[in-house]
């Protein structure tokens, strides 16, 4: 469906929702792009025809209404391709200036800081560079730590430029490796 977005081909989205979970105007990253959500309105099946089928990918009417599961309200979504995930641009790269530098530390400082288990985005990096491609729950395990805060910790980190999440795992982005290379020359 996201390569289909990404085309063109399909322009909207049709769910069955208790209330709307996507806003129009807001956005979502994927592995196709930053996709924007246009529109969001509520649709009386009754009303849903050939045409809302094939924008939204499906055959024919039927196909769209089988796809509608659940209880609630079907929702109209309109959807774009906004334009490429800029954090795929910011972690291609591998050079820091000394504004970057003093930038990435003072984020991962504060982030530190704020943790209630105490300093763990240096522990977190230097694991996945030693360890790509490895599922999160083992890296989770070889921290002590439970799965699903160790994978927020990771996208956090993410954020920043300074990981990727692979098929299986995840290793430091060409920026993670740049800014972890700098750690022999400055203590932390």
């Amino acid at each position: 469906m996201l390569d289909a977005i990404a085309a063109g081909t399909v322009t909207v989205l049709f769910r069955r929702w208790d209330r709307p979970r996507v806003r129009a105007g807001g956005t979502q990253r994927t592995v196709v792009g930053v996709l924007e959500f246009t529109s969001v309105e509520p649709v009386d099946e009754g009303g849903l025809t050939g045409d809302d089928a094939l924008a939204g990918g499906f055959p024919d009417r039927a196909a769209l209404l089988a796809a509608q599961v659940g209880d609630g309200q079907i929702y109209r979504v309109g959807v774009r391709l906004a334009g490429p995930d800029p954090r795929v641009a910011l972690r291609a790269r591998g050079r820091l200036s000394a504004a970057d530098r003093a930038d990435l530390d003072a984020r991962l400082e504060r982030m530190d800081r704020s943790a209630r288990s105490g300093p763990w985005t240096r522990a977190v990096l230097d694991l996945i560079a030693d360890s790509p491609g490895v599922r999160a729950p083992d890296l989770a395990a070889r921290m002590g730590r439970e799965t699903l805060p160790f994978k927020r910790d990771v996208r956090k980190l993410k954020e920043l430029g300074l990981t990727e999440s692979l098929e299986v795992g995840y290793r430091l982005s060409p920026r993670g490796r740049a800014y972890r290379r700098t750690w022999a020359n400055v203590a932390r």
